[in-house]
């Protein structure tokens, strides 16, 4: 069950009449120990819930993990995607994983611009004047404490799962303590780009909507400017040409200009985010 543009092998496997996920990755890739880390602490939660696999066995040492298989089909490219019930159950799950913990931090949002700017320092196709307006916006934000929590980092449809009805959770590969909003950007260019419905279905599950529109613009810009880079790192035309019209777009909301029209990218789902 393994994607095609990174190290990490994902297998079905049976064993003594139980079905298990195993996971491993090369020793440069740090996912597999932060889907560890997730597992052995706030997953559990959702764990409970019966919303996502059960650690069985990890070795960080040699990047492997084992977790319980959970049956269903992914949501991406079927017509739970769109579905605004679906959303209103992700939208749920994820303040469960939100909610467990919070924590203010000063210096979050300027590792992250900084970050952001060693994507644009990296081979890239964003035409000149365009980084140059990105790197300005970059520079005039000003960072301001904002408050962390538990996010899956991954949050979208590839990484749902519906069996009878139910959504569960997969891939903790990019856990981390990042700001609520950010567990959103990818829907935001994505499936509610398509279709305002899911957002408000989304959020009415989650119960508030976590974004502050001063961050939240620079929040879609980095995501923008990492999206573009890395899927030229990549070769991976098609992904690339979706995080130019994302990079279009985050500039555009700072003018307060319409954004471009949205062009469905079935691959716009790889994007390793900013932070």
């Amino acid at each position: 069950m393994s994607w095609s543009q990174v190290d990490t092998k994902v297998l079905h496997v049976q064993a003594g009449g139980e079905e298990f996920v195993v996971k491993s990755a090369g020793s440069q890739s740090h996912h597999i120990g932060r889907e560890i880390t997730a597992h052995e602490s706030f997953a559990a939660a959702l764990v409970r819930l019966d919303r996502t696999g059960r650690l069985i066995a990890a070795d960080r040492s040699r990047n492997v993990l084992i977790t319980t298989y959970q049956p269903g089909v992914l949501v991406e490219g079927t017509t739970h995607e769109l579905n605004a019930a679906i959303h209103t159950q992700a939208g749920l799950v994820l303040r469960a994983l939100h909610d467990q913990h919070m924590r203010v931090d000063n210096d979050y949002e300027r590792h992250a611009t900084e970050k952001t700017f060693a994507w644009l320092d990296r081979p890239h196709q964003i035409a000149p004047h365009v980084e140059a307006e990105a790197r300005r916006r970059l520079a005039a934000y000003v960072p301001v404490p904002v408050v962390l929590v538990p996010t899956h980092g991954d949050w979208q449809p590839r990484n749902w799962l519906i069996h009878e009805g139910r959504l569960r959770v997969i891939d903790f590969g990019r856990f981390d303590f990042r700001p609520a909003a950010t567990d959103l950007c990818r829907l935001e260019v994505q499936q509610w780009a398509q279709s305002a419905e899911l957002e408000t279905a989304f959020l009415d599950g989650y119960g508030r909507d976590p974004r502050d529109e001063k961050v939240w613009m620079i929040n879609l810009l980095r995501e923008a400017i990492s999206t573009t880079v890395w899927a030229y790192q990549v070769q991976d035309s098609a992904f690339e040409s979706q995080g130019h019209r994302m990079l279009s777009e985050a500039l555009a909301r700072f003018e307060g200009r319409p954004a471009p029209a949205v062009t469905r990218q079935s691959e716009a789902d790889r994007s390793p985010c900013a932070t």
